[in-house]
């Protein structure tokens, strides 16, 4: 992935090796159970802005990553961001019938095959990253222990966990940050670290630096996702707009407002953008997609 690529082109070629990666490192709906397979694929092909693959590849750039390796992570952390999203969407949590502009898993199949699916694309994430990660057997172990410590209680199920209980109770902005650090911010620093430990070694100012890099878009990807709830339809966004408020959630908007939130979205790209001071030029990939995150409109 070379750096003389303008960033949308380059955006595009890791998405296009992201979508053969999976396709290739997902059972093939052909292969028994059969319509589990197909459902597997059905969540994760085809969809998305592929965000934590493109934080692996940036961040891999940065250490000289094998981009097959940089792909198999990326690949094991989508699958687990995709098994995230069907379970959410489940009438046992946020009830939704749209996701990326398409029919919810449970919508299109039914309820127990997309509780199976989740739990198939969790499982199928450590089966890629444990086989196709770099040889040195300790490095292997702490992506594969990083992955797991982002997925689980401390992380993103963890964050999922305080969301549901949250509904219709008043948050202060700071219980609404832990939240969210977990929720969402626990796999997108997963992802920045996966792509880093994936090249040569970090010394521990690199790490710190990512570190403050990844807390920074974690936080602004979400205060983005609720501005864009509250603005945004659902066509534009590929999944129900407005369901925040209409499930009395607590939202960056809902204790800010709309023009804090964005300015804060802003506070936040700047953080980001000085976190990445020590690594120059070559950090070019990861301030775009601090950018990307906070300017999109979906």
């Amino acid at each position: 992935m070379t750096i003389a690529l303008g960033f949308q082109d380059w955006m595009k070629e890791v998405q296009s090796t992201m979508e053969d990666a999976l396709a290739s490192l997902l059972p093939p709906a052909s292969q028994d159970p059969a319509r589990l397979h197909e459902a597997m694929r059905y969540a994760a092909l085809d969809g998305g802005k592929r965000v934590r693959p493109l934080l692996v590849f940036a961040a891999g750039e940065l250490f000289d990553a094998d981009p097959a390796v940089l792909a198999r992570a990326g690949a094991a952390v989508e699958m687990i961001h995709a098994y995230s999203l069907v379970h959410d969407d489940m009438p046992c949590m946020d009830d939704d019938a749209l996701r990326r502009g398409k029919p919810t898993v449970h919508v299109k199949y039914d309820e127990a095959t997309a509780l199976l699916v989740g739990d198939a694309l969790q499982s199928q994430a450590f089966i890629v990253l444990s086989e196709g990660a770099v040889d040195d057997a300790a490095r292997r172990l702490d992506m594969l222990r990083l992955l797991a410590r982002a997925s689980g209680s401390v992380g993103m199920c963890g964050g999922q966990a305080i969301d549901l209980a949250s509904v219709g109770l008043p948050l202060s902005l700071v219980e609404l940050e832990n939240m969210h650090r977990l929720k969402t911010g626990a796999l997108l620093h997963a992802s920045v670290l996966l792509g880093a430990l994936a090249g040569k070694r970090v010394t521990h100012e690199e790490t710190e630096s990512l570190e403050a890099y990844s807390a920074a878009i974690g936080l602004a990807f979400q205060v983005v996702d609720d501005v864009l709830d509250a603005t945004a339809d659902s066509a534009t966004l590929g999944k129900t707009a407005g369901k925040d408020a209409a499930d009395n959630k607590p939202t960056y908007v809902s204790i800010l407002g709309l023009e804090e939130s964005r300015a804060l979205a802003e506070r936040l790209r700047n953080d980001a953008h000085r976190a990445l001071i020590p690594f120059g030029d070559k950090a070019r990939r990861l301030r775009e997609l601090a950018d990307l995150i906070v300017q999109r409109k979906a």
